[in-house]
């Protein structure tokens, strides 16, 4: 019997762009950036499939707020990411590129460095798999991808 890592793409739909209001001239509520997002990036992953399909959905807050917009990637059994200053307009390449890398890590663990070079600076939380101790190297390992 074998098991299947279900892959998930977390989006703050709360988040507002810092100079976004909440409403339009006219007074009705704008689409947030992490609304737009989810349809851009569900989009992009059908066009273009990741080994291991994702499930995209949409959370009311991620506590992320001084970082709009916010994005998690997790999967059983492996580390998540939280990344947060992402612009559903010029970052869905760079989404979708950790999308394919993160569904063929096997930990989930990759250093900063190695992530797309567009979400270098992005990164707010590298989260242990739930389960699991900590970087699954025999040596400890240092704090900010060794900056």
């Amino acid at each position: 019997m074998s098991t299947v890592t279900t892959h998930r793409i977390h989006i703050c739909t709360k988040c507002r762009e810092r100079a976004d209001t909440t409403n339009d001239p006219r007074g009705n509520e704008t689409v947030s950036p992490g609304g737009r997002l989810i349809s851009r990036l569900q989009k992009a992953l059908d066009a273009k499939p990741c080994s291991k399909p994702f499930e995209l959905s949409g959370v009311e807050c991620m506590a992320g707020c001084n970082r709009p917009c916010t994005i998690a990637y997790q999967a059983d059994g492996k580390a998540g990411y939280l990344f947060g200053d992402i612009d559903p307009d010029g970052s869905l390449d760079a989404l979708v590129r950790f999308a394919h890398q993160y569904a063929e890590l096997e930990t989930g663990w990759c250093s900063a460095t190695e992530r797309p070079i567009a979400l270098l600076n992005k990164t707010l939380a590298r989260i242990p798999a739930f389960g699991v101790g900590g970087h699954p190297s025999k040596k400890p390992s240092t704090c900010c991808d060794g900056r």
